[in-house]
């Protein structure tokens, strides 16, 4: 804790640490206490009661924010001929087959923030995977990103589809948006993210699924939001 700056103490005083705040109020606090002088992103982490061990234990999804992450996303695609032309036109920053993967394997290029293949280039792609599955940027068919429909893909992308996964601790991180975007539109990203995870809940999980939820900005401190409220919420 002696780490944080002043900045940072002075806002996480102002959070009540005994409270469970509701997603409206969660965010209005993230945005009051943002301390950096640039666009903090607003991520939310969720405590889940499942044992990623277990392959059906394993939480894994991804979603379209309706409001967008509220930052330019950079799209590769490993596509030929027809399907590459597709993804140029859907507005893909850069298009390659072998001299893509050529090219990140020799130059170590990594100019892009998703990656999306045809089922034809996974031959190609998939000895990328010691680059590209650390940085979270191997192409997988369970989110959407190995697909012969490349240009919407390529769109969504665009448009702030966010893939998550559960860690070994059971948390899954999700970026949310931007401070500066109005709070309506981060609490209906949020809402987006909440109710996929909870529609993902594998069916062997045992106990109680959504333990815990909090809201940060970058450098801001935590705030916590009532797991229980959401769970009824989307009950409803």
């Amino acid at each position: 804790m002696a780490k944080h700056g002043k900045k940072h103490r002075k806002a996480a005083e102002k959070v009540d640490r005994t409270k469970r705040y509701t997603i409206e109020e969660a965010i209005e606090l993230v945005k009051e206490l943002k301390v950096a002088r640039f666009d903090e992103s607003v991520d939310v982490a969720v405590n889940l009661g499942v044992d990623p061990r277990h392959a059906d234990q394993m939480v894994r999804g991804a979603v379209v924010l309706p409001h967008g992450t509220g930052k330019t996303v950079r799209v590769a695609v490993f596509a030929k001929g027809e399907k590459a032309r597709e993804a140029e036109a859907a507005g893909a920053d850069v298009v390659g087959a072998e001299d893509l993967a050529k090219r990140i394997e020799e130059e170590n290029f990594l100019a892009f923030d998703t990656a999306i293949a045809t089922p034809d280039m996974m031959g190609v792609v998939g000895k990328l995977g010691r680059v590209l599955g650390p940085r979270g940027l191997m192409p997988n068919p369970k989110v959407g990103t190995v697909t012969t429909d490349v240009a919407r893909a390529v769109r969504e992308a665009k448009a702030g589809k966010i893939e998550f996964r559960v860690e070994k601790a059971g948390i899954v991180h999700a970026p949310v948006g931007k401070v500066s975007m109005e709070s309506e539109k981060l609490v209906a990203n949020l809402n987006e993210i909440l109710g996929m995870v909870l529609r993902l809940k594998p069916s062997t999980a045992k106990g109680v699924y959504l333990q815990g939820i909090s809201l940060s900005s970058t450098m801001g401190p935590a705030v916590k939001v009532d797991p229980v409220a959401v769970q009824n919420a989307f009950k409803g």
